[in-house]
């Protein structure tokens, strides 16, 4: 019994070592996520799942919900490398606004967008009031609903290499999705904020991925606020797709290009972060711009691409090493998290598929879009920090703080859910979508 016991202390002591080596340097446990990230991805392709999955997996598992050889501190710190792959995909989506595609959809593209939007944020609020949940706070998590996450989707489009009027469908109504989601919170949280105290709630206005204090003077200067936060951060994307536009357009070298559009694109998402502006709205007007002011500039996303794989593969399992399942012991939690995750699912389905039938859109789009919506990621993780570090979020903290808490796990399980089980459910619809154009 003593060998055992003795056994049992010197491997703990070893295994807490091995721990500790692999946190000596950040730049370790970068390295080990990306191998490990590599290596789970290539199992997860030879069992037909995208690789995001692989990469999400590596994340949990190298994170300190199970092996603890990567802490948390180290996806706070690796900060930058998030606000750039979230500024590359927002850059990618923009870039498929090409006004020739556009028109060629028609308004299917927005019919179907705002239609899923609200359909997402009345389903999943009703869903948790019937399951005993505040309607205020039900509110706010059906706000943070209708947000999509782009990341996955555009890394599965790119590693299948998939193009045709499914793919401009999907990157329309993805792309349309995170302004419309951007614009419901800020409404709704103003409004939420009024019934809870309309004196905590005054002058709350955030991003999608930054928490910032806002001063105010009543609902109404909150919501034109929050409309002026997305017309400053279109704004702001069109001037720099612009500028890139001027400063590329009699270059040849792919080195000289690829050097320019990173500047710009860099400086942009700085400039957004340094003026709470939203960096995802911002890099995707940019991409607009670039697309419709030369078919010459098609060439900037080629030359960028190659730049992308590492990027996305660092962002997802530093996404993946976030990841608790301590939450996952908490029965209640664990209830409202698969309320939301259903009634979400439901309304973001079913509002495709109504949208497209009113839009008289393909059969692939009606029957398969709506379940390449499911994957959520940050977009809701930013919406959820703004509210935890809002006034209002500060004073429920101090009166009633077990339902931020709560609040704040539901959109984790459905981050952990989703971000698992929604790449492979969109590769799926992706490849259904395309096999009805053919």
């Amino acid at each position: 019994m003593d060998e055992g016991a003795e056994f049992l202390t010197l491997a703990r002591e070893t295994f807490e070592n091995i721990q500790l080596f692999f946190t000596h340097h950040m730049l370790m446990s970068v390295g080990l996520l990306l191998l490990s990230g590599y290596f789970l991805a290539r199992l997860a392709s030879r069992v037909k799942l995208p690789e995001v999955t692989g990469f999400i997996i590596a994340g949990l598992v190298m994170g300190e919900s199970i092996l603890g050889f990567v802490p948390h501190h180290v996806s706070s710190d690796m900060s930058l490398v998030t606000e750039v792959a979230l500024g590359l995909i927002a850059l990618t989506i923009g870039g498929e606004f090409y006004w020739v595609k556009l028109k060629s959809m028609g308004p299917g593209v927005v019919i179907i967008t705002l239609i899923q939007i609200f359909a997402a944020f009345i389903s999943t609020t009703l869903g948790l009031y019937l399951f005993n949940m505040e309607l205020p706070y039900a509110m706010i998590l059906g706000a943070i609903a209708t947000a999509t996450a782009p990341a996955a989707t555009v890394a599965i489009v790119q590693s299948l290499n998939a193009s045709g009027k499914f793919v401009d469908y999907l990157y329309g109504v993805v792309a349309l999705d995170d302004a419309g989601a951007v614009i419901v919170f800020g409404v709704v949280f103003a409004l939420v904020g009024g019934i809870i105290d309309p004196q905590a709630a005054q002058g709350v206005v955030q991003s999608a991925s930054e928490a910032a204090h806002g001063g105010g003077h009543g609902t109404g200067r909150v919501i034109l606020h929050a409309l002026m936060e997305v017309v400053m951060s279109v704004g702001t994307g069109a001037l720099a797709g612009y500028i890139l536009h001027l400063l590329v357009r009699k270059k040849r070298k792919p080195n000289e290009i690829m050097i320019i559009s990173l500047g710009v694109v860099f400086f942009t998402i700085g400039l957004a972060v340094a003026f709470n502006l939203s960096p995802l709205l911002t890099n995707m007007a940019a991409g607009a711009v670039i697309i419709n002011l030369g078919a010459r500039n098609h060439r900037i996303f080629h030359i960028l691409e190659p730049l992308t794989p590492p990027i996305y593969a660092l962002f997802f399992v530093l996404a993946g090493s976030e990841l608790d399942l301590s939450i996952l012991g908490d029965p209640r939690v664990v209830l409202l998290g698969s309320v939301y995750i259903l009634f979400r699912a439901l309304g973001k389905y079913g509002g495709v598929w109504v949208g497209a039938k009113i839009a008289r859109s393909p059969r692939g789009i009606s029957e398969y879009l709506g379940l390449c919506m499911l994957p959520q990621a940050g977009v809701a993780i930013g919406l959820t920090l703004m509210v935890q570090a809002s006034p209002l979020g500060q004073q429920l903290m101090a009166h009633n703080p077990a339902i931020l808490s709560d609040m704040i796990n539901i959109v984790l399980i459905s981050v952990f859910i989703n971000e698992l089980f929604g790449p492979p459910l969109s590769k799926f619809a992706l490849v259904r979508g395309l096999e009805l154009e053919e």
